[in-house]
């Protein structure tokens, strides 16, 4: 391997823990050489130089795994006054010659963007066709370990949605066991996007208190609308040094303590084989099934849920 190849292998390393600029210290080579979706990103990267590209011709159409992007103001300044040391990861437009769709490095476009300095920013072109790519963006996001844990729980949902693959795929590119995976995703569905994005990351806050705000969210019918003005009331309010996200979370969950919904139906207990099931409960939006199942058979219902609902659909219907 010759020595302008093994600097620009290296260079892709570094992409990494680059992010923000604030990872500089992450053993980078070590998590590429662990991760298969990096080492693939890297193995594809185009084999001749470190490109200088127009950043109006790079398009951003990545599913986004962050609920408050941080200003680029200061990461502008720097590039202005040093240069862009590491370069963002891109990919050939499959249909439109002489574009490009980024694959990481979003901070890094929109400060050479937003700068009148800055006409030209260096991108890595790689060979990636779309599971590829997508694979390479959770990797290089999830491995920096700053996403809060409301927004890997919703990226999961989202990966789920788009069709990224199964349950299971999605619990190894986010490095997370699969039960892990099945309760963020129970978070994310309760929360809810409107609500989530109203709070924010909330980087301080981890899965047990998420997971106390949803029993709060379905234990009554709250108003979802002003718990949404409550959250963005919250960051606006927030004092100086502190994080209007965390504060946000903060002011949802006491507004959920407070009596604002009406009294909730006693639930009818469910058994499956003699033993414990879960629960159904009625109210006026319709019925609630809260289950615990073997998580064989919770899969199984996941992808045929629509199809026993017809049949139980069809069998009220013809017997009344």
């Amino acid at each position: 391997m010759t020595d302008n190849k093994k600097k620009r292998l290296s260079m892709l390393d570094s992409i990494a823990a680059a992010g923000a600029g604030a990872g500089a210290g992450t053993p980078a080579t070590s998590m590429m050489s662990s991760n298969r979706a990096l080492r693939s990103a890297r193995d594809a990267v185009d084999a001749h130089h470190v490109w200088e590209i127009d950043p109006t011709d790079v398009e951003d159409d990545r599913l986004s795994d962050r609920l408050d992007p941080s200003d680029v103001a200061d990461l502008r300044a720097s590039i202005e006054a040093n240069g862009q040391t590491v370069p963002i990861l891109v990919r050939r437009h499959p249909d439109q010659p002489n574009r490009y769709l980024l694959v990481y490095g979003r901070r890094r476009l929109e400060a050479i963007r937003s700068s009148d300095k800055l006409s030209k920013v260096r991108a890595l072109i790689a060979h990636l066709d779309d599971s590829a790519a997508l694979r390479a963006q959770v990797s290089e996001n999830t491995a920096r370990r700053d996403l809060s844990y409301i927004e890997r729980a919703l990226f999961a949902q989202e990966l789920l949605e788009t069709g990224f693959g199964t349950q299971a795929q999605v619990a190894e590119v986010l490095n997370a066991t699969r039960s892990a995976v099945s309760m963020a995703l129970s978070v994310a569905r309760a929360v809810g996007s409107d609500l989530a994005q109203a709070i924010g990351p909330a980087h301080g806050i981890g899965r047990p208190r998420w997971e106390a705000l949803v029993k709060d969210l379905t234990e009554g019918t709250p108003d979802r609308p002003r718990l949404i003005a409550t959250a963005q009331q919250a960051r606006d309010k927030a004092p100086e040094g502190t994080d209007p996200s965390t504060a946000a979370f903060e002011a949802v969950a006491r507004a959920l303590k407070r009596p604002n919904s009406t009294p909730r139906t006693p639930a009818t207990p469910l058994q499956l084989g003699g033993q414990p099931a879960g629960t159904l409960r009625k109210s006026a939006k319709g019925l609630q099934l809260d289950l615990t199942l073997d998580p064989a058979f919770a899969d199984w219902l996941e992808v045929n849920a629509q199809d026993v609902l017809d049949e139980i659909h069809q069998r009220w219907q013809e017997h009344g």
